[in-house]
């Protein structure tokens, strides 16, 4: 039995219930998964103003904390933190490595960057494939004991240690079928412990605060047992199991993956003890012949705008202050795309006044717009915080940003002329 722990589960995710999994969990390897469209959108964005940049900001903050501790217990990390630029990542875990005095191998896989590949490269930034767990594999195989990726398949982070542990061939449908489906299930940590789940009154999870992060027990075979640590937060009963294995998953029975397509229709969950559950039914057949490519075009600014009102009359002065900001951007022949106009906690969400059934006790006004032009964009933000003076009585808390945005589509590509390498760093 390999023991794999869920070490964060997005960009942003917390750090300590990661530590307290190496230093409590006797894992045997730890996955970081920290990539999803959006981030790595970003980190393009990043690495196009600096080209040693497209990372994960967190990773120096995570290797500081969780490097060492790692290597004196023999747990080895996967993690696809290296998100538009995997080769700096590594060197950035191997200085990490030489700052603690520990030795590390570091393997960065590469390759998952197709942008030149594809046939019609106009405007595209980049372009990344979803890479199956084979390189990463490979890595292990070859002595890593960091190994950090670009985009690759999620569940595929998880399922590549088991692969490397117990030698299986890349169709091993069964035992695949197993490990894959843990992965599916731990991909978003403290989701699986009961994290976005908890609905007080009708759904109540103990401990939030301190949330612990799942773990999966997978053994040679490919059957798996989840759970979590032993005084912590949270909960893994078939409830928070049943709600992750529909996370994101189209087609139950052909959740597709680089590394298999699954069939999810018979899973069932047991429960062992507490906050351990054994997961059966799992299946799975070959993977299409192509690969999923997240594609990101240049799709100029947002500029955006908020400020806040409060008290009696607070949603018709936010109404007069939209009506304000509304008629001089409409009204001054400047090249805006889209313009968006909310009121949050009154329509923000649910469009529409209807939704208003009491008066507020506060409100904040959000204008945005989207312009090819930075200039329009800044001016965007400049009529909110115009109101100061220019608007109705008590705007407060005024604020402005212009963020570059890129689009994202996606296609596929054929599979076999995608070739994923590793650059090795030593400290």
């Amino acid at each position: 039995m390999i023991r794999l722990g869920a070490g964060a589960g997005f960009a942003d995710d917390r750090i300590d219930p990661a530590v307290d999994l190496v230093e409590r969990g006797a894992l045997d390897f730890l996955v970081l998964e920290c990539l999803a469209e959006r981030t790595i959108a970003l980190r393009q964005i990043e690495r196009l103003h600096d080209a040693d940049a497209g990372f994960d900001p967190w990773l120096r903050e995570r290797m500081t904390a969780l490097l060492a501790p790692c290597l004196a217990r023999g747990v080895r990390i996967v993690t696809n933190a290296g998100a538009a630029n995997p080769l700096s990542a590594a060197r950035l875990v191997a200085a990490v490595a030489r700052e603690a005095g520990v030795p590390v191998r570091v393997a960065a896989v590469m390759g998952d960057d197709v942008t030149g590949l594809l046939p019609d490269r106009s405007a595209v930034v980049s372009a990344n494939a979803y890479l199956g767990g084979g390189a990463i594999v490979d890595a292990l195989d070859r002595g890593a004991h960091v190994v950090v990726t670009g985009r690759v398949a999620d569940a595929s982070l998880f399922a590549a240690p088991a692969r490397h542990a117990y030698h299986w061939g890349a169709d091993d449908w069964p035992a695949l079928a197993g490990a894959l489906t843990a992965g599916h299930l731990l991909e978003c940590a403290g989701q699986l412990t009961g994290g976005y789940f908890a609905d007080p009154g009708f759904v109540d999870v103990p401990g939030l605060a301190e949330l612990g992060f799942p773990y999966a027990d997978i053994d040679e075979t490919g059957g798996v047992v989840v759970g979590k640590l032993p005084g912590t937060g949270g909960v893994i009963d078939a409830r928070t199991c049943t709600q992750q294995l529909l996370y994101e998953v189209h087609d139950p029975s052909a959740y597709i993956t680089p590394d298999a397509t699954l069939d999810l229709t018979e899973v069932s969950f047991a429960p062992l003890d507490a906050d351990r559950v054994r997961v059966d039914g799992c299946a799975a057949v070959a993977p299409p012949t192509t690969l999923k490519v997240t594609v990101a075009t240049w799709a100029g600014y947002v500029g955006e705008g908020e400020i806040s009102f409060a008290g009696p009359g607070c949603l018709a002065r936010a109404d007069l202050a939209v009506d304000i900001v509304e008629k001089r951007l409409r009204g001054s022949g400047l090249p805006i795309d889209e313009l968006r106009c909310e009121r949050i906690g009154v329509d923000a969400v649910f469009r529409g006044r209807s939704a208003v059934r009491t008066e507020p006790a506060e409100v904040r006004v959000r204008v945005s717009a989207r312009t090819p032009d930075r200039w329009v964009a800044e001016r965007v933000g400049r009529e909110v915080t115009g109101l100061w003076t220019n608007g109705p009585a008590g705007g407060g808390g005024a604020r402005r940003t212009v963020s570059e945005q890129l689009a994202l589509r996606s296609e596929a590509i054929d599979r076999n002329i995608v070739a994923p390498w590793i650059e090795w760093v030593e400290a």
